[in-house]
């Protein structure tokens, strides 16, 4: 990777990942796009283009300006958000990766794009879910991500795109706030704790999802993206993750810190489907043994570090 284009540059994801392609590849290296702009780092600390990712034309002449040769994907509207809107979603989620895909087969680019643990479904082994399982997902976020997988592949196949991808777990970050979906209350819980002491969750106690720190996340994609192609077995779609939790192990974990802290429950019915639906916790031995992947983070280095880092200001 020497040029970089990022996708969704101002989303969850995005946003900091922006920052460490940046620090690690050089600014002027490393063009940010998306549908709106704002008054931060991402847009001001290199350049930054206007990309409505459903316009196939000025994708091409944004990857052609600016040469670039590897393309990150991020933009997608998440899970809850989907539920809300299932044809916005896959107008955007689809189209806009069919877009991607095309620009990066006419120009020749890496590309990387993230699944996610959404693209599982009721039938999928609920514990220790295999890198190669029955994929019948219940959402249209999930029909969108097992979609997705199958079109990198199909374009790695038949074209010869060198795509790649991970299945995300729920990822946790104190830079950018919660932005909808179902496992954003393990975000939202520490924001919470350090505003009011407390926390409502909308997903059930002994609800188990796998879980990941951005630390980690950002170096899962940077660590694949510049792995040794000839290893890669699975591509596109390698389970990553660091904890499998439930909502009373963070706040038991946060407690240790804020030891008046209160967790209650009132459980939504729609991201409580959700997650019933996803996997309790999954196998990411094929992205260990293909690419070296390794979390650094566990639940209690986290949530010091979220805790630490919230304290320094807490985003409106």
């Amino acid at each position: 990777m020497k040029r970089i284009l990022v996708t969704g540059a101002l989303g969850q994801i995005g946003s900091e990942l922006i920052t460490k392609l940046r620090k690690e590849y050089g600014a002027d290296n490393v063009i940010a796009t998306d549908i709106r702009t704002a008054d931060s780092e991402v847009v001001h600390g290199g350049p930054f283009e206007i990309l409505d990712v459903t316009d196939a034309a000025q994708m091409n002449e944004l990857v052609s300006k600016y040469k670039v040769d590897t393309m990150m994907h991020m933009a997608a509207l998440l899970s809850a958000r989907a539920e809300e809107n299932p044809q916005l979603a896959w107008h955007l989620n689809m189209g806009g990766l069919v877009n991607g895909l095309e620009a990066a087969r006419e120009h020749h680019l890496q590309f990387f794009t993230p699944s996610s643990i959404g693209a599982f479904g009721p039938d999928t082994p609920k514990h220790g879910t295999p890198q190669d399982t029955i994929q019948r997902p219940t959402t249209m976020y999930g029909v969108n991500k097992v979609s997705g997988e199958l079109l990198c592949d199909y374009y790695f196949t038949r074209f010869g795109v060198d795509t790649r991808g991970v299945r995300f777990p729920g990822l946790i970050s104190y830079v950018t706030p919660p932005g909808g979906g179902t496992t954003d209350y393990a975000v939202e819980i520490y924001y919470e704790a350090l505003k009011t002491g407390k926390y409502t969750s909308y997903i059930d106690k002994g609800t188990y999802m796998d879980m990941m720190y951005m630390p980690d996340a950002l170096q899962a994609i940077v660590d694949l993206m510049e792995a040794d192609p000839a290893k890669l077995k699975h591509r596109n779609a390698f389970n990553v993750t660091a904890m499998s939790i439930e909502p009373e192990m963070v706040a038991a974990e946060i407690k240790k810190h804020i030891p008046s802290f209160e967790i209650s429950y009132q459980p939504d019915p729609v991201r409580q489907a959700i997650a019933d639906s996803w996997p309790d916790a999954i196998d990411a031995s094929a992205s260990k043994a293909e690419w070296g992947f390794k979390a650094e983070y566990d639940l209690a280095t986290m949530t010091a570090d979220m805790l630490q880092k919230l304290k320094t200001g807490i985003p409106q």
